[in-house]
């Protein structure tokens, strides 16, 4: 898939690396499954109301979700990130807002990227301290509790080295070397 088919061209877009990056840790499920945290997920990472339990779709709807699910989270980011970033850093922050959300809301909970600590370092030009923010977004809530899960411990790991300026495949090895 083509980056240019993600984004507005006032706005950062995202790169290869960071689809590709998504789309290694969403992978693609044409049947609805429950994500660990419980949530019907189908695609590439897709949830919402519009996805049912025993739902089947083909690969390119899978796509076309994907496209659009990622086009909102680079609009999200493009609107909350103050900072300077790179390309790099602009991927890594899609990728967290994908799959954390983007929380763009009245309160000031952090339910995903809007309220988190991560972007307010960030916006406030602390870059070291907003990178080692992406490792503490690693739990899930299992049967009411908070628990760490090692995908997102490995996903936490790739988005943080991608942030600081490793490569993609980089990324992946060190999200690998996390037990």
């Amino acid at each position: 898939m083509k980056s240019e088919n993600y984004g507005d061209a006032r706005m950062k877009i995202i790169s290869n690396e960071g689809i590709q990056l998504i789309q290694h840790f969403e992978s693609c499920r044409l049947k609805a499954y429950l994500c660990s945290a419980g949530k019907l997920t189908i695609g590439w990472g897709h949830t919402g109301a519009d996805v049912k339990a025993g739902m089947v779709i083909t690969q390119a709807r899978a796509d076309e979700l994907f496209r659009i699910d990622v086009a909102r989270f680079v609009k999200d980011v493009n609107s909350l990130v103050k900072a300077n970033i790179s390309q790099k850093q602009f991927d890594a922050l899609v990728s967290f807002a994908f799959n954390v959300g983007s929380d763009i809301d009245a309160d000031t909970i952090a339910e995903g990227l809007g309220d988190s600590s991560l972007l307010k370092f960030l916006n406030a030009g602390n870059y070291a301290k907003a990178a080692d923010e992406f490792l503490k977004w690693n739990k899930a809530t299992v049967n009411s509790v908070r628990v760490p899960v090692l995908g997102l411990s490995k996903r936490r790991a790739a988005e943080r080295a991608l942030f600081t300026g490793v490569s993609v495949e980089g990324a992946l090895r060190i999200a690998d070397s996390v037990k």
